[in-house]
């Protein structure tokens, strides 16, 4: 397998605590001039509660690799994966080949697996009889840093 690919470094459990509610504004935000943005708060939102449907099946991890950065996903970032989530093709997944962990746009066309990168200085991975591959979870969130 290549390395310097779109590894998973840090695997993190979810941890069902107590509610953390921010207050949530209705308004869209300009870029330009400030607007009075307190007229707008409507209600909280518990970020746990927005971007973890499944909190059992649910883990977070750290990306680490560039091989998907045309979706968005960046050397550093947290992804959310759900394990209870069914891996269709075309979504992003985090997978173990021969027993390592990576993350890619699954692509399965004609009972033929391949890994796709999303970055072109990359060749997919074809999966083939004989290798250790399973999918642990579909990433449903990416959480970048600015």
């Amino acid at each position: 397998m290549e390395r310097n690919i779109t590894n998973v470094v840090k695997i993190y459990k979810v941890v069902k605590g107590e509610k953390v509610e921010l207050p949530f504004y209705t308004e869209k935000l300009s870029a330009g001039f400030p607007s009075p943005a307190d007229d707008y708060l409507e209600r909280s939102l518990d970020l746990n509660e927005y971007l973890i449907k499944n909190p059992a099946a649910t883990f977070f991890v750290e990306i680490q690799g560039d091989s998907m950065i045309g979706a968005g996903i960046h050397s550093g970032d947290i992804l959310i994966v759900d394990r209870s989530l069914e891996a269709k093709h075309g979504k992003i997944v985090v997978a173990i080949i021969n027993s390592e962990f990576t993350v890619k746009r699954l692509s399965w066309v004609e009972n033929k697996i391949r890994l796709m990168p999303d970055n072109p200085n990359y060749k997919p991975i074809e999966i083939n009889d004989g290798m250790e591959f399973e999918i642990w979870g579909v990433a449903t969130t990416v959480i970048h840093r600015l």
